[in-house]
């Protein structure tokens, strides 16, 4: 497998929807090229940031002053 073809899969692969002849193959490769490995890794570090920042809320206050924030500043833009 080449680097191009891996990042055709990488999704699939990381989802654990390939079929056990490609994630062998994929899985060779990755023992292999450095540069596949970094990218798998960013992938999944990237993907497991964005599942706990959705986790986070901002409070009930915060979020209504930036509300007012946001709604002041678009309002001077129109008057400006």
């Amino acid at each position: 497998m080449k680097c191009e073809e891996l990042l055709q899969y990488l999704s699939d692969y990381i989802d654990r929807e390939l079929d056990e002849e490609l994630t062998a193959v994929a899985q060779d490769h990755l023992a292999t090229c450095h540069n596949c490995r970094v990218m798998l890794d960013t992938t999944q570090q990237t993907i497991f940031l964005f599942r706990e920042q959705g986790k986070r809320t901002i409070p009930a206050q915060r979020r209504q002053h930036l509300f007012n924030q946001l709604q002041t500043a678009f309002l001077e833009k129109d008057t400006g």
